[in-house]
C-alpha cells in the first residue's frame, strides 16, 4: 500500500513538471516569433516609440500651421514671402478675384522737398510753377456766358471732342455737381443745365432741403472730408454735411461728368478725402478754386511743410490720371501767400483738370 502511494506521488510530480516545461517552451517559442513584448504592457513607452510619436505630432502641427496660414490670406492680396525686410516680388499662385479693386489708403504720399534748404521760397516756386503750367491743351472752352469760347472768367469746362463731355451732353447723360457756400456765379451750371445736363447744386445756406430751380436741383447739403457725428446731426436737423462718397451713394449716382467746388479753404482736406477714398475715379472734370492766403482748415505745420503738402495733393491728382488744362488768377484778389507776399502770388487760383482715363458707364 505504501509502495503504491509512493508511485502515484511520483507520477503526479512528473506530470506537473512536464506541464511546466510545456508552458515554458510555449512562451519561449512565442517570444522568438514576435520579438520583444509590446512596451505598453509595462505601462511605459520606450524611447523609440517616443521619437516616432514626436515626429508624427510635429508633422501634424506643421501641416496645421500651413493650412491656417493659407486660410488667413486675403483673397485680393498676393502671397508674400519676407527675407529680412524685402518682399518676394514673384506673383502669387492664383490671380486675385478683384484685380481692379484698390486697397484702402490712410494718408497721401508726400513728395520730396523742392530743395535741401526746405525754404518757403523754393517750395512756393515749385508749387506756383505747377499750377500755372497746363499739362494738356483744350481748344474749346465753355464758360456758360454769352461767349461760349471765351477764355476769361474763373470757371470753364473743356468741350474738346476727344474728351467725353461733349458726347455725354449730346446723349443727355451728363451730370454736374456744384459744391459751394452761397455761390452767386452759377452761369456755368445754368448753361450746362440748358444743354441737357442733370445739375445738382449743394449749398448749406438754403432754407429748403431740396428745391428745383431753373432746370437745376438745389440741395441743402455741404460737402465735408468726414461724415458727421450722428448725435450732432440729431441736434441740428437743418444742417447737414457729408462726404462726397456718402452723397453719391445716397443719391444713387455712380459718376459725375463735372465736379465744381469752391469750398472757402476747406478744399485741401476735401481733396485729400476724395483721393484717399478713390472718389475721383468717378469724376470726368474737376474745377477747383484754391485759397492760398492761409494753410486751410485742419492743415498744420510750418509754411514750407504746408506748401509741400499742397503740392503733394496736386501730384496725387496727376497720379490719378488728371491733367491740368486751365488756370485762372483774379487780378483783383490780394497778393497773399500764407499771409506773406511771396513771388507776387495771388491768394486764389481757379484750376481745371480733366481725367484723361475716364470712361463713362
Amino acid at each position: 500500500m505504501g509502495r503504491e502511494w509512493f508511485t502515484r506521488g511520483l507520477l503526479l510530480r512528473l506530470c506537473i513538471l512536464l506541464a511546466a516545461l510545456c508552458v515554458c517552451l510555449h512562451v519561449y517559442l512565442e517570444r522568438g516569433r514576435r520579438g520583444a513584448p509590446a512596451p505598453q504592457a509595462s505601462g511605459r513607452p520606450t524611447q523609440t516609440s517616443q521619437e516616432s510619436r514626436g515626429k508624427r505630432v510635429s508633422l501634424d502641427r506643421s501641416v496645421k500651421r500651413r493650412v491656417s496660414y493659407i486660410r488667413t490670406l486675403k483673397k485680393d492680396s498676393p502671397v508674400r514671402r519676407t527675407d529680412g525686410d524685402r518682399e518676394d516680388p514673384s506673383p502669387a499662385c492664383c490671380p486675385p478675384l478683384h484685380p481692379h479693386r484698390k486697397s484702402p489708403r490712410w494718408h497721401i504720399d508726400l513728395e520730396p522737398w523742392a530743395s535741401e534748404s526746405r525754404s518757403l521760397e523754393d517750395e512756393a516756386r515749385r508749387f506756383l510753377d505747377y499750377i500755372t503750367t497746363p499739362q494738356v491743351s483744350c481748344v474749346s472752352l465753355s464758360r456758360g456766358d454769352s461767349d461760349p469760347e471765351g477764355p476769361k472768367g474763373p470757371w470753364a469746362v473743356c468741350m474738346d471732342p476727344k474728351y467725353s463731355l461733349t458726347h455725354r451732353i449730346h446723349s443727355k447723360n451728363c451730370r454736374v455737381y456744384s459744391l459751394g457756400l452761397g455761390m452767386d456765379d452759377r452761369s456755368l451750371e445754368r448753361s450746362l443745365a440748358k444743354s441737357g445736363c442733370e445739375v445738382h447744386c449743394f449749398d448749406p445756406s438754403l432754407k429748403q432741403p431740396h428745391l428745383q430751380q431753373a432746370e437745376m436741383w438745389l440741395h441743402r447739403l455741404s460737402v465735408d472730408w468726414r461724415d458727421p457725428n450722428p448725435a450732432i446731426v440729431a441736434q441740428h436737423q437743418h444742417a447737414s454735411t457729408k462726404k462726397l462718397a456718402t452723397i453719391l451713394n445716397d443719391f444713387g449716382h455712380r459718376q459725375v461728368d463735372v465736379l465744381k467746388a469752391d469750398m472757402e479753404s476747406a478744399e485741401w482736406k476735401i481733396l485729400e478725402n476724395l483721393i484717399l477714398e478713390g472718389v475721383l475715379d468717378s469724376v470726368g472734370q474737376l474745377l477747383l478754386e484754391l485759397h492760398l492766403h492761409w494753410a486751410g482748415f485742419e492743415v498744420g505745420g510750418d509754411d514750407p511743410s504746408v506748401v509741400r503738402y499742397w503740392f503733394s495733393l496736386l501730384k496725387e491728382l496727376e497720379h490719378a490720371n488728371f491733367r491740368l488744362f486751365r488756370f485762372h488768377s483774379d487780378p483783383a484778389k490780394p497778393r497773399l501767400f500764407l499771409h506773406k507776399n511771396v513771388l507776387n502770388a495771388s491768394s486764389a487760383y481757379t484750376l481745371g483738370w480733366i481725367n484723361t482715363q475716364w470712361r463713362p458707364k
